[in-house]
Parts: C-alpha cells; structure tokens; sequence
C-alpha cells in the first residue's frame, strides 16, 4: 500500500487523495461495441459532410478490440470502454474530428483547434483530402494516449488499494 507522510511524519490521506483525483478519467455510461443511435445518427447526416463525419468515426471505431461508443450530447463517440478519445460532428460547413485529450497530442501539422484545458479539434471541410494522413495519425495518437491514460490510473489505483 502506498502511504504518504506530511512533514510532521503523520501519515496523510489528502496527497494521495489529490494524486488520485488527477488521475481521474472522464468515463460514459452506456458504451456498446456498436450503437444504433450512432448509425441512425450517420443516416440522418447525409451527403457530403456526413460522408467526411462517417469516414472519420469508421477510423476512430478500427482502432481496437476494446473501442466502444456512445452517442453523447448528440454526437458520435468513441472510446476505450467507457473513456471517450475521439468524436464527430457536423456543422454548416465543416465536421468537427474531436479530441477529449487534444491538448496533450502531437500535431506536427497544427491542425488542432480550441483553447480549452483538454478538448482539441480538426475541422474537416469538402476538399482537404490533403490533411488525411495527419487526421489519421491524430486518431491513432489520441487512441494510443487514451489507452495510456487508463492503464496508467490502473496500476495507480492498484497500488493505492493494495494490489
């Protein structure tokens, strides 16, 4: 078990408390390895920003066994269980490839967008088939981070708890 000790050598909850809480990850109920909302979602965003949207997701949904998804606040999601890495969405005139760790990915090719503390995006417009290879790799360092992440607070808990 691991035990912290504050300056006056008493044993303390709270650092290990806080380590704890940073570790947290943002998880979703409901993720299925394939959800109906999510395909009756892609029939209602037809033509061609929904093809870009479908295009992406399909790639998002390739990248492992244990992806699951879930429709959340009207957009497709994708997850590693229930921790989201990845979604889509279309707009007027561009879909949205979203990040929920954005902020931490590499983007050699500055495609990123946002300035929030952890969500990113790439926005994806008809005719910038040129930015393919770097969505993808986006995709797969996002997968790969989120997959980090969560095994990461695992051994952490584990050792918390006593495993």
């Amino acid at each position: 078990m691991i035990r912290s000790q504050n300056t006056g050598g008493e044993f303390t909850e709270g650092l290990l408390l806080r380590k704890a809480m940073r570790t947290e990850l943002l998880r979703f109920n409901g993720t299925v390895e394939r959800d109906p909302a999510i395909d009756a979602w892609m029939k209602q965003h037809a033509g061609e920003l929904g093809a870009i949207a479908h295009q992406w997701f399909e790639v998002m949904r390739k990248c492992g066994d244990e992806v699951r998804e879930v429709l959340h606040d009207g957009c497709p999601v994708a997850c590693l269980g229930d921790v989201p890495f990845g979604y889509v969405n279309v707009f007027t005139s561009h879909v949205n490839v979203g990040f929920f760790h954005g902020a931490a990915l590499p983007d050699p090719a500055r495609l990123l967008q946002g300035s929030g503390k952890f969500m990113r995006h790439v926005k994806v417009r008809p005719g910038t088939s040129n930015i393919g290879a770097a969505v993808s790799g986006l995709i797969d360092a996002a997968y790969s981070d989120i997959k980090a992440r969560v095994e990461g607070a695992s051994r952490f808990l584990g050792r918390v708890i006593g495993d």
